[in-house]
């Protein structure tokens, strides 16, 4: 086959795995804290024998857009927006420790609290934070949890533990698929970020341009189907080259 159908089919490659990325920042648009995440194209020389004519596109992860979101005062006290370079660490699925900046925090029925994605918020010690009833509960611009116990006054208020907030930068984490984040050196552990960490009744939101997300939507399918004409057409080239050369024998 000739070299522009492998060229054009890794474009065409490319660009579906673009698409994909593109798509998945839109459905996010709404999700409270969400990172967009950038996604890219570059050369990749075939190796091998002979002259290295041929240069195969291939889709490249860039990791996030670490630019924080646009806030949205709700003055809910479960309600978190984490200062930049602030993370919340709470617990991953398969265990262990993952970082989120989705401040829209609620409590289970026996009082953990947990993130809008269902995973358990941790305390500075790693360990999930879990409520005894109470009438009154505050989270202190430091992170601290204090609740009023059910049936006493404001004058019993007690501090139970202090919200595990990290300090990293964009580079230190990598996105798993879950859509947490997690330290790329997990044999240098990161570590409580100190003083004023987040402001509280307050969330931060998407980070996605989502006008802009369409525009590139669009964008994207054109490059697909000029990519797909030209496969399309070097293979027209290719039967009618077949053709003659079988007529000229």
């Amino acid at each position: 086959m000739d070299k522009a159908l492998y060229i054009a089919m890794t474009g065409a490659r490319a660009s579906l795995q673009a698409q994909g990325t593109v798509s998945h920042n839109l459905a996010n648009a709404d999700t409270a804290g969400f990172k967009a995440v950038l996604a890219n194209t570059e050369a990749f020389p075939v190796r091998g024998a002979g002259y290295p004519s041929r240069v195969a596109a291939l889709h490249v992860d860039q990791g996030f857009n670490s630019s924080v979101g646009a806030q949205r005062v709700t003055g809910n006290p479960l309600d978190v927006s984490l200062h930049a370079d602030r993370w919340l660490a709470v617990q991953a699925p398969g265990g262990g420790e993952a970082y989120t900046r989705a401040g829209n925090l609620s409590l289970t029925p026996n009082g953990q609290l947990v993130t809008a994605g269902g995973h358990p918020v941790l305390d500075q010690d790693g360990n999930p934070i879990a409520l005894p009833p109470h009438q009154a509960l505050e989270i202190g611009q430091d992170g601290t949890v204090s609740i009023i116990p059910l049936g006493e006054g404001a004058d019993t208020m007690a501090v139970l533990g202090r919200l595990k907030v990290v300090e990293a930068r964009p580079e230190q984490l990598q996105r798993g698929l879950d859509g947490l984040m997690r330290n790329i050196a997990p044999q240098q552990p990161l570590q409580q970020a100190p003083g004023t960490v987040l402001t509280t009744g307050v969330i931060e939101e998407s980070n996605v341009d989502a006008a802009g997300a369409l525009v590139q939507m669009i964008q994207i399918q054109r490059q697909f189907e000029m990519q797909v004409k030209v496969i399309k057409n070097g293979d027209e080239n290719a039967r009618s080259a077949n053709t003659m050369l079988r007529l000229g024998g």
